[in-house]
């Protein structure tokens, strides 16, 4: 079965929206008590589903799993502008891909991408609540978009590897 550019694009919007829907729901309903109004930046709640996974709201004005997060504000508007244009770029990678596994990947990080630029557009900060740890060591919290990024990233890679394809071909 071949995966072509068009359902490409919908995986990513179905991404899109299930990234947005899941922090709608964490961040409006789940992680904000009844009768609190205002902005939902608040970091006050831990929900345990597993032994090793918790919900938590967390809001992550950095990059990638939290680096800049600390320091002085980094601009919104920047970061989006940035991830806008490489979105672009994978956009195009995604129309050019020969291979259905490539485009499913970058579909996927397209997806991520675009829902966390949302919530920078939105927020100011990219709303994370995924909590996994394990013996005390906690992974940097994350969201579906992450989610979605990184699972298209190892696809990328296992494909380059193992893709099967002869590299030495021109």
């Amino acid at each position: 079965m071949r995966f072509g550019f068009g359902a490409g694009l919908g995986l990513s919007a179905l991404v899109i929206a299930l990234d947005q829907a899941s922090k709608w729901a964490i961040v409006e309903k789940v992680m904000r008590p009844e009768g609190v109004e205002g902005t939902p930046f608040y970091t006050f709640l831990r929900i345990e589903l597993t032994p090793f996974l918790d919900l938590v709201m967390t809001w992550n004005r950095g990059v990638s799993f939290g680096i800049g997060n600390g320091a002085a504000s980094l601009d919104p508007l920047i970061l989006s502008a940035l991830s806008g244009v490489i979105v672009l770029a994978l956009v195009g990678w995604l129309y050019r891909a020969g291979s259905s596994v490539v485009r499913l990947a970058v579909a996927l990080i397209v997806g991520g991408a675009v829902g966390n630029i949302i919530d920078r557009l939105r927020y100011g900060a990219v709303a994370d609540f995924i909590d996994a740890h394990i013996a005390g060591h906690h992974w940097p919290a994350f969201n579906l978009a992450d989610s979605a990024i990184t699972v298209g990233a190892v696809i990328l890679v296992v494909d380059s590897l193992f893709g099967g394809r002869d590299s030495t071909k021109t």
